[in-house]
């Protein structure tokens, strides 16, 4: 019996039209650091997902071999959060289709639902807002936990871990994880959890995602009843 279901956030639960991935891609491009090296989509794919600091970090070293100090990947970040914060206002993110009913449904069935994300607090929490989405009395969040609040975010599996401790689930036989990305269903296997969904409401395939050990995929997490029920 599933008694906890932990979503990623953009690309999953929250259609904000690829603006992370543009942010991100840019952030580590256009850093004096990587002018002149290919910063391929490829690799920001890989990489989506993940804790943005570790990500800028990898994409860097994939793309010029140069290792980014600690201030460089904070210059790096706060292009990424300006134009991620630009673009939200501009366009504000909605909810993927179906995903509201997806949490009154959970709801209904007693199941907790906490949100997971790459980003860091001083991001997700605005958008959580946004949507209404924060955790309370009246949410149909019961927590969302952020890549820089644990030791090492996606692939590793902390965060899902960190959602466990949270909502007071303590065998992950009973966690469900669902995500548009390949970090997403990496962490969900790293958890050992019971099923592990890729989505495809991000901007991987499902042969893209097919080639990731999983336990199902789906259009979107809409879907996730139908894998409940069966």
């Amino acid at each position: 019996m599933i008694s906890l279901v932990a979503l990623d956030m953009a690309g999953t639960t929250i259609d904000e039209g690829g603006a992370v991935y543009e942010a991100l891609h840019a952030a580590v491009a256009e850093h004096p650091i990587n002018v002149g090296s290919e910063v391929t989509a490829a690799d920001v794919q890989q990489w989506m997902g993940a804790e943005k600091r570790t990500a800028m970090r990898e994409l860097t070293r994939l793309a010029s071999g140069a290792v980014a100090s600690d201030a460089v990947v904070e210059e790096m970040y706060e292009q990424f959060r300006d134009q991620l914060r630009a673009t939200y206002a501009a366009t504000p993110p909605v909810p993927v289709s179906g995903t509201n009913e997806l949490f009154t449904e959970l709801r209904t069935r007693g199941i907790r639902v906490a949100l997971t994300t790459g980003f860091s607090r001083d991001i997700a929490e605005p958008l959580v807002r946004s949507l209404g989405w924060q955790p309370g009395p009246d949410s149909p969040i019961d927590a969302v936990v952020c890549g820089d609040e644990v030791a090492a975010g996606r692939p590793a599996p902390y965060m899902i871990f960190r959602a466990m401790e949270q909502t007071g689930i303590e065998t992950v036989d009973r966690v469900l994880v669902a995500g548009d990305t390949v970090v997403d269903l990496r962490a969900g296997m790293n958890a050992g959890v019971r099923m592990v969904i890729g989505v495809a409401t991000g901007k991987l395939t499902f042969a893209e995602l097919g080639a990731e050990p999983h336990t199902h995929l789906l259009a979107s997490v809409a879907d996730i009843p139908t894998v409940l029920d069966a």
